[in-house]
């Protein structure tokens, strides 16, 4: 062995792994101290010269925690109650892949679209599930699963995925969820306010704009084989000059901004069941 070579590949690594975990510490640090900046200054003065307007509550969540939570596995003695659907289980049984046997509307009698009946009642724990998005191309609902009242956005493993046809009815869906909630590391967050004024002063609310909504939720911090860690999560609702509307997402607690980049399993058309 030429131990002068290997000697300096191992300064090389150990140098380009020091520069990573330099650049990675000096990022965080400006995006701390980039919403503390924004404190100092007038968050309102800088909206206001980019003429963003906003409407957010007062009375909102001034704490939140870090919750972990495993991956449920489903039985088929506990989905016995369901009715009018043939069901099997994919992913080492922690996904529900559902084909209905009876006609049932999405939309009611006013052409709204009415899932409240549909997971009450088709659904196992439907009510632990909150409405996200409904895509009329491709006829399909995405559901996240909720942490106390909060969603956990963009989970694969805690979402719900309904799918209708031409007619109207829904032909199945597709589902995970987590168990096993706890609680931990109790922590100060950033108020609705600072999370917008972070977002403009980085770019990703655009001039013109008006912030209809910030809501509080969840979003992987880590992932492990079996247990997932989630960090409290600020979603900002923006509209945009033309009416386009988009969804930003900021870590309440370190500031950090969130793009999520996922392409889940159940994300397919008309799910495709075997009878049993």
């Amino acid at each position: 062995m030429d131990w002068n070579k290997t000697k300096t590949i191992f300064i090389v690594v150990f140098s380009i792994l020091n520069i990573f975990l330099y650049t990675l510490y000096f990022k965080q640090r400006s995006d701390a101290q980039n919403v503390a900046l924004i404190g100092r200054t007038s968050i309102e003065e800088v909206l206001k010269q980019d003429n963003i307007t906003y409407d957010i509550p007062q009375n909102v969540k001034t704490k939140s925690s870090y919750i972990s939570a495993k991956i449920a596995t489903f039985s088929k003695d506990e989905l016995e109650g369901l009715k009018d659907q043939s069901i099997v289980l994919l992913e080492n049984d922690t996904m529900i892949q559902a084909k209905l046997t009876a006609d049932l509307a999405v939309k009611d009698a006013n052409k709204h679209y009415q899932f409240d009946h549909f997971l009450a009642n088709y659904v196992y724990a439907g009510n632990e599930y909150t409405l996200w998005e409904v895509n009329e191309t491709e006829q399909k609902a995405v559901f996240f699963q909720v942490a106390g009242e909060e969603p956990i956005y963009f989970s694969p493993n805690a979402m719900l995925t309904v799918y209708w046809d031409d007619e109207g009815n829904i032909t199945g869906y597709t589902q995970k969820m987590l168990k096993s909630f706890s609680n931990y590391n109790h922590k100060d967050l950033l108020t609705p306010v600072e999370a917008v004024g972070s977002l403009v002063t980085r770019g990703y609310v655009k001039p013109d704009s008006k912030v209809r909504e910030v809501k509080l939720g969840y979003s992987t911090l880590v992932q492990l084989q079996e247990t997932q860690v989630f960090a409290p999560t600020w979603n900002v609702h923006v509209e945009l000059k033309d009416g386009e509307m988009e969804d930003h997402f900021i870590n309440a607690i370190e500031g950090k901004v969130i793009e999520f980049h996922l392409d889940p399993p159940q994300e397919t058309e008309d799910p495709e069941v075997e009878e049993e």
